[in-house]
């Protein structure tokens, strides 16, 4: 096994078996350990199973009030960091809604807390008459039966209606366990309870659908064109009571397959609905998703010509895009599915050379889709934490990075430009235009002036470049030579200098300033 030692992991031997150099040989020498429990002490960029639940799948519902119960902060890191947009006015990104759990409540309990929590907020909005409430790790080690306090409120106001997930963040490896256990929730609690209205012949439920600045309502115009109905969307600017008639679908079509397979399978189990797996990305893969729908419903000439009319107008400008980006290194690091969703079409359609592909929550068979579609000497990595992403980017040399937020940040400040895979930068990027759109922000990425001025190391050059602010540099004794000392510009603002050092006297007398500093 083509095994990847980092540098930064060496003080943690079991780390050599979560990354993998790919080889032009079989694909199982170069398929790394993945969705195993952290190893301590690697300081992972995992997201925890709460966040699995509440942020990735039960959030993006967009008539639902969305409280967790545990403490604020809980809530707070999973609000608004993905642009799940709605049709509504966008409620669910707008507020958020904890209990807000103190050490008192750990000592004597919460549930009097959250009844109260859960009366207040549906007395805040009394349009919207369904909720969510997340269990945390908090409510989850005291024992709180967050499942009774709903029902007392279901029978006292039998107008609404309540979901709960019991999905701590110790649920699982990752946030892949949540993704799970709200999947297995929601099918066994809420699916069968509502008659949809049935509009047309072709009924589909658009099953790991987040609507990711606006990706939902793409792909929902090319399924109208078609003649379907999407009886729901899970999730993505899903409506709770539509979600409740999945049960109604002739097919489950789905896309993001690591996050929503679960209840796809289930689906299947209890009412015979079959799954079909399709991919929004890319023009190839989106034409053959689009074409084995309408093959499913004897529709594929509508399919065709949603195809031609929609690449014809395209096409081109992905080529002018393709053109310029040939031969570019990226590092395709978001996360889960989008692994293996972009790995082969953004080479084969954009020209870019995936140099690394890394996978925070996937499980095995994510990884190996994604590697399998990946050139040779990509490297591969489970898990990695800041240290190691880093290492990987000093060593490749990416012209770009496609990662969440945080991983990307951390690449900006060496220079690395990054494009946002979870929450995009200027999305959509699903549908034939989506893509297109893509492209557009992976070129501006890579010949943006802004970031080749980032290039320029000033850290050295001793002139005054700003007579309004005294740099670290400027300040240093052994740096601050006579030429500097001398220079016009800085004789023209002595008063300044005065003015500073009279006002550093009388707030830090503590710290005269001294040297030559003090000399001017």
């Amino acid at each position: 096994m083509p095994y990847h030692e980092f540098e930064c992991s060496q003080c943690i031997p079991e780390r050599i078996k979560h990354a993998v150099d790919k080889t032009k040989n079989d694909l199982t020498e170069a398929l790394p350990l993945g969705y195993l429990n952290t190893i301590p002490g690697t300081l992972s960029e995992r997201g925890c199973a709460y966040c699995g639940a509440k942020h990735v799948i039960g959030t993006p519902m967009k008539d639902v009030i969305h409280l967790s119960h545990g403490p604020i902060g809980c809530t707070y890191d999973t609000w608004q960091t993905k642009r799940y947009i709605s049709d509504n006015d966008n409620f669910q990104i707008k507020y958020t809604f904890a209990s807000d759990m103190k050490e008192k409540n750990i000592v004597f309990g919460a549930e009097k807390v959250l009844k109260n929590n859960i009366l207040e907020a549906f007395k805040a909005f009394p349009k919207i008459k369904r909720m969510t409430i997340y269990q945390t790790c908090a409510s989850a080690l005291i024992g709180d039966d967050i499942g009774a306090i709903a029902n007392e409120i279901m029978e006292e106001m039998p107008d609404v209606d309540i979901f709960v997930c019991n999905s701590p963040g110790f649920a699982g490896p990752s946030q892949s366990g949540g993704h799970h256990k709200i999947n297995l929730a929601w099918v066994n609690d809420k699916v069968g309870q509502v008659e949809p209205k049935i509009t047309s012949d072709y009924v589909i439920n658009y099953v790991g659908e987040y609507n990711i600045q606006g990706d939902q309502q793409v792909m929902q115009d090319y399924f109208k064109r078609m003649g379907i109905q999407i009886l729901s969307t899970f999730t993505g600017n899903g409506s709770y009571d539509d979600l409740r008639a999945m049960h109604r679908a002739h097919l489950n079509v789905l896309e993001c397959a690591r996050s929503a397979e679960y209840i796809c399978d289930e689906l299947r189990k209890r009412y015979g609905i079959p799954r079909m797996d399709i991919d929004g990305f890319g023009f190839k893969p989106l034409s053959s998703s689009l074409r084995k729908i309408g093959l499913f419903f004897g529709i594929e000439d509508r399919a065709n010509a949603i195809i031609e009319e929609e690449t014809k107008r395209w096409k081109p400008e992905l080529d002018w895009y393709a053109a310029r980006l040939k031969g570019k290194k990226i590092c395709l690091w978001p996360g889960g599915s989008k692994l293996w969703h972009w790995a082969h079409v953004i080479h084969e359609e954009m020209g870019l050379e995936v140099v690394s592909v890394y996978t925070k929550f996937g499980h095995q068979g994510d990884m190996e889709k994604g590697i399998s579609r990946c050139e040779a000497g990509a490297l591969a990595i489970d898990d990695p934490n800041e240290l190691e992403s880093l290492e990987a980017m000093y060593k490749l040399k990416p012209d770009l990075i496609v990662t969440g937020k945080r991983p990307g940040e951390v690449a900006k400040k060496i220079r690395v430009p990054y494009i946002n895979a979870h929450a995009y930068h200027n999305g959509p990027y699903k549908g034939f235009e989506g893509w297109v759109r893509f492209a557009r922000d992976i070129y501006n990425a890579v010949y943006s002036p802004i970031h080749k001025l980032s290039l320029v190391d000033i850290s050295k050059d001793k002139i005054v470049t700003d007579k309004s602010f005294v740099t670290r540099q400027m300040l240093s004794d052994s740096q601050l030579d006579e030429s500097i000392l001398n220079s016009k510009e800085l004789h023209e603002y002595t008063g300044e200098f005065d003015s500073l050092k009279r006002l550093r006297g009388r707030k830090y007398p503590q710290y005269p300033m001294k040297g030559k500093l003090a000399a001017i």
